[in-house]
């Protein structure tokens, strides 16, 4: 506490040089981190979810977590083929 009131009475946060703009809480880069913390705390209630509730055995909750990210990439290799290729022009 006593560090922290000097740092401010000493004014000592003037010599510390300020965040990137690439790094501050607002930037893109940051949002997807945080995009993707709070996707990877969805499937861990997902899987408690499927494990203590429905009673699925963990290596059967992994192995829909693997199946349902196979299933999407499938699903997004067809829709980029769709664009490449201009079906629906």
């Amino acid at each position: 506490k006593a560090a922290f009131i000097n740092f401010i009475s000493d004014q000592e946060w003037k010599s510390i040089e300020p965040v990137s703009s690439w790094f501050g809480p607002s930037s893109l880069l940051m949002s997807s981190v945080s995009a993707l913390f709070q996707l990877s705390m969805w499937i861990r209630q997902c899987h408690n979810y499927l494990t203590e509730n429905v009673g699925i055995p963990i290596w059967g909750s992994y192995v829909l977590f693997v199946l349902a990210t196979l299933f999407l990439g499938v699903i997004l290799v067809l829709v980029s083929e769709v664009l490449e290729t201009g079906w629906l022009v």
